[in-house]
């Protein structure tokens, strides 16, 4: 997958001058969002139980009606705890949102109650190109309807890859979220093209959906978990140390062993658990 994503971008400069640039953008949409109904391996076993919601909002990007899918899994302590924590999921690229309901899982198991959702462009949601812009609108879109839905809750933003990215971009926006977690993250995509076998070639200046969320987990004002599994092969875990370092308030860094870029989050439950304990006060 690094080869071929990194031998495309070596042609951008090509298609760029044959094409134009809007066709470029759109081709780098597609490719860093691969967006899709497919689900991650035994999702929908995981996804059932679950219950689907729908986000509705007009964008101000596009100025059309847009519709999110997502997933419901309450936590039992919502029904019975006043201050009983919601969160909202943002996946990575790829794979739908009920691809995620096994992550989703694991976070209710921490004591969440997790709003999962999909982007434009995937699963059942509007079936447009996602891009950088639009899917931190659609972010936005789904936290606001959290909030609506379970006013006076503490709400937490989790992201898991690209959707780590989007959520440090929502953190930075929002005043009212109480803790953000990612896993799995990057600083910006020009640094993970960087790492790749054929990263000195010079395609970062043609990059147009660059993700630089080393520039924007400085403005985040709540407590900030990084997770990072340290078998990741598609995201080093240099780059998730990075991003850490690059946060200003209080922060934790869990580097998880034997973590992979898809299981880290399964294999580091119990690293989990004590973070987010120690980091926000959960038990």
């Amino acid at each position: 997958m690094k080869r071929w994503f990194l031998l495309v971008l070596a042609l951008l400069s090509v298609v760029a001058a044959v094409t134009g640039c809007a066709t470029l953008d759109e081709r780098q949409r597609t490719w860093i969002f691969q967006p899709s109904d497919r689900s991650w391996w035994r999702g929908d076993e995981a996804a059932q139980g679950m219950k689907d919601v729908w986000v509705n909002f007009t964008s101000r990007e596009t100025g059309q009606p847009v519709k999110l899918h997502g997933l419901w899994l309450a936590h039992p302590d919502l029904a019975r705890k006043s201050n009983a924590p919601v969160l909202l999921y943002l996946h990575g690229a790829r794979f739908n949102v009920v691809g995620s309901a096994f992550r989703a899982r694991r976070m209710q198991e921490l004591g969440f109650s997790v709003l999962a959702v999909d982007y434009r462009g995937f699963g059942k949601s509007t079936p447009e190109l996602p891009s950088e812009t639009l899917a931190y609108e659609d972010a936005r879109a789904a936290w606001d309807w959290l909030g609506r839905q379970y006013p006076g809750r503490p709400r937490y933003i989790f992201g898991h890859s690209l959707g780590g990215a989007i959520a440090i971009e929502l953190a930075a926006q929002v005043e009212d979220e109480v803790g953000t977690l990612v896993e799995g993250t990057f600083t910006s995509i020009p640094d993970v093209v960087s790492t790749f076998k054929w990263g000195w070639l010079p395609v970062g200046p043609l990059i147009t959906q660059r993700f630089e969320a080393v520039k924007r987990v400085p403005d985040i004002g709540s407590p900030l978990l990084v997770v990072h599994g340290a078998n990741d092969k598609l995201i080093p875990p240099d780059l998730g140390r990075k991003l850490f370092d690059a946060a200003t308030g209080r922060k934790a860094f869990v580097l998880v062993e034997g973590g992979s870029h898809h299981n880290t989050n399964s294999v580091g439950q119990s690293q989990y658990r004590v973070a987010i304990n120690e980091l926000f006060g959960l038990r």
